[in-house]
């Protein structure tokens, strides 16, 4: 990160960049919702070494134009090719599999959605939404199979939700595109998304088929009076059954394939192969239906897909599954993403960035460092648990120790999870021991800013200290 914003850095300026944007999205992946909150990190020199300023944080955000946010995504899609191998090594696979009717499949997928984001103050570029509200509608991308918030792309509030010139450039920047050799050894890719994603919003799908890769995709449709035709004319023999998420029949729902009773021109912009599918289930109480579904009693959905193979019922449920992008958005807007804090467009576009680091700093705690409930946990859930923990800090034997509280429940895994750190430390050469710095100023006994505490006093320690995590009987080096 401090190499891809290198440029950004001022003359004789104290602070890096990159280690002003990470500090910023660590302070957000512990619960700040605000710039200023980063004072949390500021105030524990002892822990985080010298901290930038809300000031510094405000400028640097400000400086972040759309070359520098490309080199940011550039410089997260290196550390995630990282954080997939170690995960490999520690797992033997670079990441979990998708569950798809019952059955855990080897495939990469990435789901697209866009969800409102609400603004109680006049921003720019914040407009009325549909669901008549006020605020920011931005386009995001998750990993299905990792969590990772792999993009975004911050709009206008009445921005479309389907709007495929959106979602076009959403699928070809760099932090969409995960490694190479981890997809190619996936054997198969996949991407869910809303509707309207025509073939020219899949650049980097067809650049993955180019490379002998396996890509498919499964788009939202929409319906129409050609669609509704087409649905008429199917026989009641023809509808074939649905299944559940997990893969037992699923009761008055069907599914039948409408490509062939669709013109030619409907299809024109999509991959060849692309094949049409609609599902009918008795609506729920209260649904809004239109006048067709109301004559009929049916609520229909209708998705397209260029998986040339497979039965209905299958490709009804790898669609399905796309609901799962929503619990990606839940925690997302916990982990700073429901407050954008300026006026100005391009701050608050940076500050999806920062965002979607802290998101993927959350996600690679969970998938290299912890087991159990804790690597599915929520964010709450972890910072309460592991980030919020009092502890002590002590000296001896020119090292620096962080006490925690032995009858804490979850003292044994934050310890284990700081083990884990060390271990994946000596295969990283980027992570090495950190020692202490000696005091040299008049205000630095013990390594103590002076009394007024401010985040950029020069009297604060320029690096990490080592530590060493104990719990009375588990000891872990912290770097």
């Amino acid at each position: 990160m401090s190499q891809a914003l290198d440029g950004l850095r001022p003359p004789r300026a104290r602070h890096d960049p990159g280690r002003v944007l990470v500090d910023l999205a660590v302070a957000v992946a512990d619960g700040a919702t605000t710039i200023s909150e980063i004072a949390v990190l500021g105030d524990q020199a002892e822990l985080f070494g010298a901290v930038a300023s809300d000031s510094t944080c405000w400028r640097l955000l400000d400086r972040l134009d759309e070359a520098a946010l490309a080199r940011v995504a550039a410089a997260r899609a290196r550390t995630r090719e990282l954080v997939w191998d170690q995960k490999a090594e520690r797992h033997g696979r670079a990441f979990p599999p998708v569950t798809v009717a019952g059955q855990d499949l080897d495939v990469l997928v990435i789901d697209l959605d866009a969800s409102i984001v609400i603004c109680h103050s006049e921003k720019e570029q914040a407009a009325p939404t549909f669901k008549r509200t006020f605020g920011y509608h931005p386009l995001m991308a998750f990993c299905d199979n990792t969590s990772e918030f792999l993009g975004g792309v911050l709009r206008r509030g009445n921005a479309g939700a389907n709007t495929a010139a959106d979602t076009s450039p959403c699928s070809t920047r760099p932090w969409l595109r995960s490694p190479t050799s981890t997809v190619t050894a996936a054997r198969s890719w996949s991407a869910r998304t809303p509707p309207a994603a025509r073939e020219r919003s899949w650049p980097h799908v067809r650049d993955q088929q180019d490379k002998a890769v396996a890509t498919e995709f499964s788009v939202g449709w929409a319906i129409t009076d050609r669609e509704r035709a087409a649905i008429a004319a199917v026989p009641h023999k023809v509808w074939a059954d649905a299944v559940d998420a997990d893969g037992s029949h699923r009761d008055g729902a069907g599914l039948a394939e409408l490509t062939g009773l669709l013109s030619a021109a409907s299809l024109a912009g999509y991959p060849p192969g692309t094949r049409v599918i609609v599902r009918r289930e008795r609506p729920h109480p209260g649904a809004q239906l239109d006048l067709m579904e109301t004559r009929d009693g049916w609520r229909y959905t209708r998705f397209a897909t260029d998986t040339v193979a497979g039965q209905l019922a299958f490709l009804d449920a790898r669609h399905r599954a796309h609901a799962r992008v929503e619990d990606r958005i839940r925690t997302a807007k916990d982990t700073g993403l429901n407050h954008f804090p300026s006026r100005t467009f391009a701050i608050n576009s940076a500050w999806l960035t920062v965002v979607m680091l802290a998101v993927d700093l959350l996600s690679w705690t969970q998938h290299l460092l912890l087991d159990g409930h804790l690597a599915n946990a929520e964010p709450k859930t972890l910072r309460y648990r592991l980030l919020h923990v009092a502890g002590r800090i002590t000296r001896g034997q020119r090292r620096t120790f962080a006490r925690i509280q032995q009858p804490w429940p979850w003292a044994r895994q934050l310890a284990a999870a700081f083990a884990q750190l060390r271990a994946l430390g000596h295969n990283c050469p980027a992570a090495r021991p950190l020692r202490l710095n000696q005091p040299h100023g008049r205000h630095e006994r013990h390594g103590t800013p002076d009394g007024n505490g401010r985040p950029d006093d020069p009297a604060r320690p320029t690096q990490k200290p080592e530590t060493i995590m104990r719990d009375g009987s588990t000891t872990a080096r912290r770097e």
